[in-house]
């Protein structure tokens, strides 16, 4: 782009941006004339995919900024009443980021003024409640402001249909299609009024709701250590525990209120190395059952343990496959599903239990539309425990159902570890690791899929690839995604699943290896050989991937 047309496109943006903050951010780049840093604002536009929208705060259309977010809105209304839905109610929920109340005030004002009626949540609060408000009020889309566990710069819009689940191909095309339709920000009408501000019934409607994860008669003993990661899910968690009958759960002082700054953490997310530090420092001082942790936005949950004296987080596949089988115990009947990425432990529960079992693609976008649905799990610290009231992941009801499991089993002297080590003994220790890798120049990771897909890896770990799966292609019983699997040969039933992010500037390798186990006194040197499998995995996938 030469540098006049450049200008010229900036000052055309500036001219309509709604925002005093982006204007005079974009007003001091076009009289400094600072090229590189408009080229980089102005380079394409934030593509609106099956995640919706997600990237940095700022001016310009390759940036998260109301003038962005109005043209989502605009272009969400258009395909809604191209859908039949002229007139239908748009739920709008938003977390406690910066600009995220901004962002969901302009949705509800396109909303109104393209003839849809829209209805904001009462304040900042977990993702899961907007999803919930969706099929609670019958709405025909729903709106969450978030960027979940991202750093502090950036923000997001993820999108809902009436179902209650997040939008999948081609409604995200159709969708950024009508965006891309819009000339101006000015033929898109925003009254300053007209939409309503919901109350608290719907949030009651939705704590109602949680108790219903739990079996009436369980006991409710365990105690609990809680972070809210600077995120909105305090209130509504400890209002869910209240209601149970759970002990109180200690807080994380430091972390408990909303703060779009995160200062405690490089990255708010429970997985990230020492963004759980002050919940284990706080443990210590409280001797809790577990520990307890949601990301920001609260529809993920985290679970540490105390493991010989020290406290150690549970993987997401982990605390997927204790839930399945406690559901199983309680006599769930219904399907349990969980995404390509995440162990194939759920499966032989499954199997074990003569439940049926489907695999999905990435994201609870696709895990929530399997029909029949009984619980889903994605191994990125996701549990749907509830379909029926909430059709996505959910931190707040995951929370009460692995309190409600360790109460169970404090009631025997026993603890969630020990629940662990009777599946490894029933189905094998299903050892399962990632290699993840976050990059400031996207084009390392392209780069790393065509080194993969060109030269594809015929063993690693000593193991020989015996198939090796595009899933560009997609397969017999799944759509196609950006991502390739190999299946190792050996009685490990090893396998890698390589991807990039859809939310985050990462590439993203899922490993898995089975070790067999005969009885309790084997786990100890099954874990040792799980490890140094799966890091035998890691750096031959690395040297091939150039990674």
């Amino acid at each position: 782009m030469q540098d006049t047309e450049l200008l010229a496109r900036a000052e055309a943006w500036l001219a309509e941006d709604p925002d005093p903050e982006t204007r005079e951010e974009l007003a001091k780049l076009i009289e400094s004339a600072d090229t590189p840093a408009l080229a980089e604002r102005f380079a394409g536009t934030l593509q609106f995919g099956t995640a919706g929208l997600r990237g940095e705060l700022g001016a310009g259309p390759m940036r998260m900024n109301r003038s962005v977010v109005i043209r989502a809105a605009a272009g969400l209304a258009a395909y809604l009443k191209s859908k039949g839905e002229a007139g239908g109610l748009v739920v709008v929920g938003y977390d406690a980021r910066h600009k995220s109340a901004d962002f969901a005030r302009d949705t509800a004002a396109v909303m109104t003024g393209a003839g849809l009626r829209a209805a904001v949540l009462p304040r900042p609060l977990p993702t899961p409640v907007l999803a919930f408000a969706i099929r609670h009020l019958g709405a025909v889309a729903g709106v969450e402001v978030t960027a979940s566990h991202n750093p502090p710069r950036d923000n997001g819009y993820k999108v809902y249909l009436g179902d209650g689940s997040q939008i999948v191909p081609p409604a995200d095309a159709e969708i950024a299609a009508e965006i891309a339709a819009i000339r101006t920000l000015h033929d898109v009408p925003r009254p300053d009024s007209g939409w309503e501000t919901l109350g608290e019934d719907v949030l009651e409607a939705y704590l109602a709701r949680t108790d219903t994860v739990l079996s009436p008669d369980s006991p409710r003993t365990a105690r609990t250590v809680y972070t809210a990661m600077h995120g909105v899910g305090k209130d509504t968690l400890l209002a869910a525990f209240a209601r149970a009958g759970f002990p109180e759960p200690t807080l994380v002082a430091e972390q408990a209120d909303p703060d779009p700054d995160f200062p405690t953490v490089a990255f708010p997310n429970p997985e990230e190395p020492g963004a759980m530090d002050l919940a284990f420092a706080t443990a210590g001082e409280a001797a809790p059952d577990l520990i307890i942790a949601n990301d920001p936005d609260a529809d993920r949950c985290a679970v540490a343990v105390k493991d010989n004296g020290d406290w150690r987080m549970l993987r997401g596949d982990e605390v997927g496959a204790l839930l399945a089988a406690h559901l199983v115990a309680r006599g769930a009947r219904g399907v349990f599903a969980e995404s390509i990425v995440s162990s194939s432990l759920l499966g032989r529960i499954a199997e074990a239990a003569g439940l049926p079992y489907e695999e999905t693609l990435t994201g609870f976008k696709w895990i929530a539309r399997v029909d029949g649905l009984r619980y889903g799990y994605e191994e990125a610290l996701g549990y749907c425990v509830d379909p029926e009231g909430v059709r996505d992941k959910d931190g707040i009801t995951a929370a009460l159902l692995v309190t409600e499991l360790a109460s169970t089993l404090k009631e025997d002297g026993r603890t969630l570890l020990d629940a662990l080590d009777d599946l490894a003994v029933a189905h094998g220790l299903h050892a399962t690791d990632q290699l993840s890798v976050r990059v400031e120049d996207l084009t390392i990771i392209a780069e790393a899929m065509t080194a993969l897909r060109e030269t594809p890896p015929t063993e690693l770990a000593g193991l020989p690839v015996v198939k090796a799966e595009d899933l560009t292609h997609g397969t017999a019983t799944l759509p196609p995604t950006d991502g390739l699997r190999y299946t190792l040969d050996g009685e490990y039933r090893a396998r890698v699943i390589v991807r990039p992010s859809g939310t985050e500037p990462k590439l993203k390798c899922y490993l898995e290896a089975v070790i067999p186990v005969a009885n309790r006194s084997d786990l100890p040197s099954a874990r040792a050989e799980g490890t140094r499998v799966l890091n035998a995995i890691k750096q031959d996938l690395s040297a091939a991937a150039g990674i």
